[in-house]
């Protein structure tokens, strides 16, 4: 995986729009968080007639199914309860990743099939240890005090996403003071904005991490 900054993001843009202009059979595939368009609209003004983007998000709850039970299916004929498969899905909001990891926890769980909803229950308890103590953490290890204090302020107000006055007056400070850090936030990749004035999180489930990490009066 390659990533790349600004300027090199911008230097591809036009290599790739010259290799457009002279009709060359150019193809480049390429994968980003949320805020990658914004990024290459900033970086060169015609990056969005140049390339076509297809959002990634998370799946929907039958194909959500269709992911936890067929691969268990296919090894050795195992099963899943309904009633399991349906606390998956809650827990890991569909989101890709988060399935395979519920996925293994409950395979190593379980000791017999079906998969029950208790297998399911304590497969959330470990995955989540495991994703605090990894994924979340490694994440969280990249932030400023500053940053950590503002997605602390994001996730009191929940999973998102939130308007950015809402969150400054959490943190009780004016929008102009902890716009820096916001903006800081997008461009490590830990924030997006889905509209503008609106800030997310990047991965679910971070606002529960950041709530169980740290107090909002840290």
């Amino acid at each position: 995986m390659q990533y790349i900054a600004e300027d090199q993001l911008a230097a591809l843009i036009t290599a790739f729009h010259r290799a457009n202009q002279s009709q060359l059979p150019v193809a480049l595939f390429a994968a980003g968080l949320p805020q990658l368009l914004g990024q290459m609209g900033k970086a060169k003004s015609y990056a969005e007639r140049l390339f076509e983007f297809q959002p990634i998000d998370r799946l929907e709850p039958e194909f959500a199914r269709i992911a936890i039970e067929a691969p268990a299916k296919k090894q050795d004929e195992v099963a899943y309860q309904a009633e399991a498969v349906d606390e998956i899905i809650k827990a890991t909001q569909c989101y890709p990743y988060f399935l395979q990891e519920w996925g293994k926890h409950c395979w190593r769980i379980a000791e017999s099939s079906p998969i029950t909803h208790d297998d399911a229950l304590s497969a959330t308890e470990s995955a989540i240890a495991q994703l605090d103590a990894s994924f979340f953490r490694v994440r969280f290890d990249r932030l400023t005090p500053s940053e950590k204090r503002y997605m602390r302020g994001m996730a009191e107000l929940g999973p998102g996403p939130h308007r950015s006055g809402e969150v400054a007056q959490v943190l009780q400070r004016s929008v102009s003071s902890v716009a820096p850090t916001r903006s800081y936030l997008i461009r490590k990749g830990m924030a997006y904005s889905p509209a503008h004035g609106d800030i997310a999180f990047t991965v679910p489930l971070f606002d529960g991490f950041m709530k169980r990490i740290m107090n909002l009066e840290t």
